[in-house]
Formats: C-alpha cells, structure tokens, sequence
C-alpha cells in the first residue's frame, strides 16, 4: 500500500496564493518574459542581498531576499502557462536555488569570520550541509532507479528562507542581538536532522516496496 506523502507548508501556500500568482505569471508571460529569466533574475537578488550580509547590512539584506521572494514561484508558474514541455528548466531551477543557498550561507560565514565569532561560522557551515543534504536526497531519492518523491521534513526551502528573513530582520527591529545567534542554532540543527528524516522517509518507502 502505498503512503501518499504528506502535505508541506509549501504546498499549502501554493494553494492559497495560486491565483494572484497565476495573474501575474499570466502577465509576464504576454510580455515575453521567459522562465528562465525570472529563475536568473531571483539568484542575481540573493547574490546582491548576500552582499548586504556579508557587509553586516542584516536587516537590507533580509528586505532584499524578501523582494525577491515571488520570483521563487514565478518562474515554474509562467512556465506552466506556457505549456513547457522540456526539463531544463526544473533542473536550471533547482542548481540555481542550491547557488542561492550558497551564496546567503557563505555571507553568514565571511559576516562570523569577520567578527571573529568561529563558533557562528561552524553553525552556518553546518546549515548550509544540511541545506545541500535536504535537497540532495530529494533529487536523488526522485531519479528513476528510485522514483520515490519526497517532500516531507521540518525544513522544507520556504521554512529555511523563513527562519533566514527572520533572523536577519527581527534583531535590529527588536534590538534582541541573540536572536541572529538562534536562528543560525536552528539552521544547523532543523537542515540536518530534515535530512536524516528524508534518508528515514526513503528507507520506509523502498522497505514497502521490497527493495
């Protein structure tokens, strides 16, 4: 018997913001404007915010990833009105939103490194593991010698760019320095422990299957 995986947060909000977001990708998509274009244009507003970071401009850097955050949806929503028949852009999209990880985890890094604050590094390094391992065993667990699709786990991308928006905004806005501290803390501990439950996901579902 096969168990229909459950449902994400991010399958949730797609739901509720489907038709504004089917309206504007509808506009776009009138005008020329390519998937693949709105996919290059959100890494190239990481990269800008990524450079804010790493500056120690936390809350621009959070305003910026915030702009740019519908282009994440944007992009697979023009291409389903455009009736897109190939793959590349899922795989354009998927490498591009791993550089995108990269880019933000590693202004974290240079940001600690800077100040001097090495246990903070550590965090972010290990954040951006867990980021890479979440998403990594989803690719692999959907190539078709597996076929086992998995979206389940605590840190989903949405909730990772959440806790990111959150920890980089609420401390100056609050004056509550520590809260950067602890948003990084449940990175590092939610992405790894998000891959351990994927790895744990697959193992179930192959077991069912007898393989």
């Amino acid at each position: 018997m096969t168990v229909p995986p459950p449902i994400t947060l991010t399958d949730r909000l797609r739901r509720l913001v489907a038709a504004p977001l089917n309206s504007v990708a509808g506009w776009l998509h009138r005008r020329g404007i390519h998937p693949d274009m709105i996919t290059t244009a959100g890494l190239v507003i990481v990269l800008v915010a990524s450079l804010f970071i790493a500056r120690g401009e936390l809350q621009t850097g959070a305003l910026i990833l915030i702009a740019g955050l519908p282009l994440d949806a944007l992009d697979g929503a023009v291409a389903r009105i455009m009736q897109r028949q190939g793959h590349f852009g899922a795989v354009l999209d998927s490498t591009l939103d791993r550089y995108a990880d990269g880019f933000i985890f590693a202004a974290l890094s240079y940001h600690f490194a800077v100040q001097g604050r090495l246990e903070m590094l550590v965090l972010a390094q290990l954040a951006a593991i867990g980021s890479f391992g979440v998403s990594y065993v989803r690719a692999r667990a959907d190539e078709v010698d597996v076929s086992v699709r998995v979206n389940v786990g605590l840190f989903t991308r949405l909730e990772r760019l959440a806790v990111i928006v959150a920890m980089l905004l609420m401390p100056g806005l609050l004056l509550i320095p520590a809260l950067l501290d602890i948003g990084m803390l449940i990175l590092a501990v939610g992405t790894n422990i998000t891959t351990l439950q994927r790895l744990w996901y697959v193992y179930r579902t192959l077991k069912r299957r007898g393989e």
